[in-house]
């Protein structure tokens, strides 16, 4: 031992590491890019978080995110397992792709809430239905965010439909993009989310080097172009021979030299002066004053025909149930049950029986056979 340090034991020490000290390597990231990453991504699902707490009518809140390194390995060590991996491929303005993480319970709460559901209808595995639902909610989301870059980069940028597909990190991946994707150490932005009380876990963004670093020079350089600009044109000095010119353009321009002087004295006018202004001050007479025109109200349009966002919701399932009458049994009276026990229930017979869309109310219908089939004939709409 002769008391030397190598490098590397320094960079342990100082918590640095040489591709930090070289600059960016192609495993790593400047700080500059790690920066312009993080910020990108911060506006982004700020962007995308306004639009699913919309879409979901619940608050939803996703913090500051936290931009590292991570490989698949830890990848699977760090996140519950499976998962569900939203793949977006960028096809215009920007050429790329990346991939958000979720957790499979959430997956679930916010489809159940897409379906008007209070989030708690959780059980049973994870369908296509869920898949295809949360892929229409990141589509909104990450379409929501993709204007926002394009506000940001001053040009277009837009998005292919989001595809989402259940993954376990420990098995083998089917996705052929995705297993790609993860072959080589990647950047891993995570971010804090909550939705209401339902929901308090983490989202995760995860981008390749060459996206990363393509998104920092199409950030820089929109900044650099924009400088120039900004300090071409200085505005100080048309603000400071703004106000010169002001006297020229009023109705009494020999007022203003003789004001100028008297700089402790602006509130002692002279009574002439006052009778010069007051004709400005006096309000125009002979205005023809008309009552204002209001457009009536149509009666006939329902705000529950309005198609603002109804396409969404479309294809969703909903339970119908046909109830033919109620009755009130004790315990004991239940407990005497059997076959051949007669319930008198609390409708005559040939009254029209109720339809009932996920336990609601919404229609009255007689009772029909269709070849050897129950039916319902709808009699009458809920209003």
């Amino acid at each position: 031992m002769d008391g030397m340090l190598s490098q590397e034991e320094i960079d342990a020490l100082t918590g640095d590491s040489p591709a930090d000290s070289a600059g960016a390597g192609s495993d790593s990231l400047s700080d500059a890019e790690r920066d312009a990453v993080g910020e990108i991504a911060n506006i982004n699902m700020g962007t995308a978080a306004t639009t699913l707490s919309t879409l979901l009518n619940n608050k939803v809140t996703i913090t500051t995110p936290r931009v590292s390194y991570v490989t698949i390995n830890e990848l699977s060590q760090q996140y519950d397992r499976p998962c569900v991996f939203i793949h977006i491929s960028y096809i215009e303005g920007i050429d790329g792709n990346n991939v958000l993480i979720l957790k499979e319970s959430d997956v679930k709460i916010i489809t159940d809430l897409m379906m008007g559901g209070d989030g708690t209808n959780i059980d049973g595995e994870l369908t296509e239905l869920h898949l295809s639902a949360i892929s229409e909610a990141m589509n909104q989301m990450m379409g929501s965010a993709a204007t926002s870059l394009s506000s940001m980069l001053e040009k277009k940028v837009d998005i292919s439909p989001p595809s989402a597909s259940l993954v376990d990190l420990n098995d083998t991946i089917e996705d052929t993009m995705i297993s790609t994707f993860l072959e080589d150490q990647i950047i891993q932005v995570a971010f804090d989310m909550k939705i209401g009380d339902l929901v308090d876990s983490q989202i995760m963004q995860l981008y390749p080097f060459d996206f990363a670093r393509e998104l920092y020079n199409r950030f820089i350089g929109d900044k650099e172009s924009s400088a120039p600009e900004s300090t071409a044109a200085p505005a100080p000095e048309p603000a400071a021979s703004a106000p010169a010119q002001q006297p020229a353009m009023g109705a009494a321009p020999q007022a203003a030299p003789q004001m100028q002087p008297q700089m402790g004295v602006p509130q002692m006018m002279d009574p002439s002066m006052m009778q010069m202004q007051q004709p400005y001050m006096m309000p125009v007479q002979n205005v023809n004053v008309q009552p204002a025109q209001f457009q009536p109200f149509n009666a006939g349009i329902s705000p529950l025909l309005q198609q603002e966002n109804i396409d969404l919701i479309m294809d969703v399932p909903l339970e119908v149930t046909v109830e033919l009458g109620r009755s009130n049994k004790s315990i004991k009276e239940i407990l005497d049950f059997a076959p051949g026990t007669i319930i008198e229930l609390n409708k005559l017979a040939g009254e029209p029986v109720d339809v009932l869309v996920n336990g609601k109310f919404v229609a009255k219908g007689e009772v029909v056979v269709i070849e050897e089939n129950f039916g319902i004939r709808l009699v009458e709409i809920a209003k």
